[in-house]
């Protein structure tokens, strides 16, 4: 049985989604192999391009925008520098395959160790339990979204006091600007210090932490923010 000719064009445009182009706001625009500013750069987009968007998906946050577009490339841009048009995702357009919201950082303030009370030996995350190492990994898989254990990114993190080496050499952002969700580190004592920063407060960041006020306990602080470094995780990296 044969169809006309314009019955099979009909249907083969109705089957097909057609991804609008929208201008970018910058002079060139990097197009990765996944929505992060880590990814691998795969395609460059001139200010004169209009790209096509086939699906949105949450990535690395750029200058607050943590929606990432997926090019008819194949490829991820940051949709900030992206002109769509609104705050948000395209409502004519659909969300990636796996997409799935960020975690949200910082979370309430509270005792949510799941080791309290059941120290000695060691975490999922290859830490000793009730120790701030185990109590912080904790909180980067649960709360920032970041797969963390004793070999992320192929490198011994170890004690709290070579952690600003191992963010170094894992190529983590670690620098003096604390914010809510980062980690604070510092290599004073025996075996260093590292903490989940609550808050930020002016100068001061409120921290919360074990193992250091009370033994194997949870415990919080403000302290001022020059005491730490931070490190930055990302659940896109």
């Amino acid at each position: 049985m044969q169809f006309p000719l314009f019955s099979v064009l009909l249907a083969a445009l109705t089957s097909t989604v057609i991804a609008a182009p929208y201008p970018i706001t910058t002079d060139t625009l990097n197009c990765r192999d996944k929505p992060s500013t880590s990814g691998k750069i795969v395609h460059t987009y001139t200010k004169s391009a209009d790209i096509k968007i086939t699906c949105q998906t949450y990535g690395t946050d750029v200058n607050g925008n943590n929606i990432w577009d997926k090019t008819k490339e194949g490829c991820y841009v940051s949709d900030y520098y992206v002109k769509t048009g609104v705050n948000g995702f395209l409502k004519d357009v659909p969300k990636c395959p796996g997409t799935t919201p960020p975690a949200k950082v910082p979370g309430p303030r509270t005792d949510d160790y799941k080791y309290k009370g059941s120290c000695g030996g060691a975490d999922p995350w290859n830490y000793p339990k009730c120790q701030a190492t185990s109590f912080v990994a904790q909180r980067l898989n649960e709360r920032v979204g970041v797969k963390f254990y004793n070999r992320y990114k192929g490198i011994y993190w170890g004690n709290a006091n070579t952690w600003d080496e191992a963010a170094r050499r894992a190529l983590v952002k670690i620098n003096g600007t604390p914010k809510p969700g980062a980690i604070a580190q510092t290599n004073a004592g025996r075996y260093g210090h590292v903490a989940y920063v609550s808050a930020v407060d002016g100068d001061y960041v409120i921290v919360e932490e074990y193992n250091y006020t009370s033994r194997e306990r949870y415990g919080t602080r403000r302290v001022k923010k020059s005491e730490f470094n931070y490190i930055h995780f990302s659940s896109s990296t």
